[in-house]
């Protein structure tokens, strides 16, 4: 074999072995974002368990849980395999893609994905005066008035917790919430 062949065979070699590595990469991203986004629709359904709602965030005593999500399909369809027939505190739970300009009528949690990050101001102004837990996956998102935000420490999914926004909105966060999160913001020594 001539040194130019024997080059050209070496290449070739390489090449699929880097396309090898690169699909591998690619598929263990994939799996990543696709148990990220599982543990945290999973999270977002066990949050309800952990926030006290007033009486009049329901129309009725058998009015459902409603979770909005907004800038995060495949959340949005995760959360809804999650929450389908289950309940929390009672009532039903349901899980609602929210488009653009739809209202937030009765929603009680809404999560703002990363799609709609540059809304995000906007979504939770929208939510201010409605007992709507609002959560998050941005960097800046308490700025923006959030209650909830989810970070990724080590590659897993943690959460960061602003009390101001709880206490605007008319809903408690349980301390057993509040003892697991990462960090806890506005809290008093």
């Amino acid at each position: 074999m001539s040194l130019s062949r024997a080059i050209a065979c070496w290449l070739r070699t390489a090449c699929l072995l880097l396309c090898l590595v690169a699909l591998g990469n690619a598929r263990a991203q994939g799996e990543r974002v696709v148990a990220e986004v599982q543990v945290k629709a999973a999270y977002l359904y066990k949050f309800l368990d952990f926030v006290e709602w007033p009486p009049r965030a329901f129309d009725t005593v058998e009015s459902p849980f409603v979770i909005g999500v907004v800038g995060a399909d495949a959340l949005a369809d995760e959360l809804t395999q999650v929450v389908a027939k289950r309940q929390a505190g009672g009532r039903p739970v349901v899980a609602r893609k929210l488009q653009p300009g739809e209202p937030m009528t009765g929603v009680h949690m809404l999560f703002i994905g990363r799609g709609a990050a540059a809304r995000t101001a906007g979504l939770v102004a929208s939510t201010k005066d409605a007992p709507v837990l609002t959560v998050t996956e941005t960097e800046d998102a308490f700025a923006a008035g959030s209650s909830i935000n989810f970070v990724l420490v080590d590659n897993k999914v943690r959460f960061d917790v602003a009390l101001r926004g709880g206490e605007a909105s008319h809903f408690k966060i349980s301390s057993r919430l509040l003892g697991v999160a990462r960090k806890v913001v506005g809290a008093s020594s």
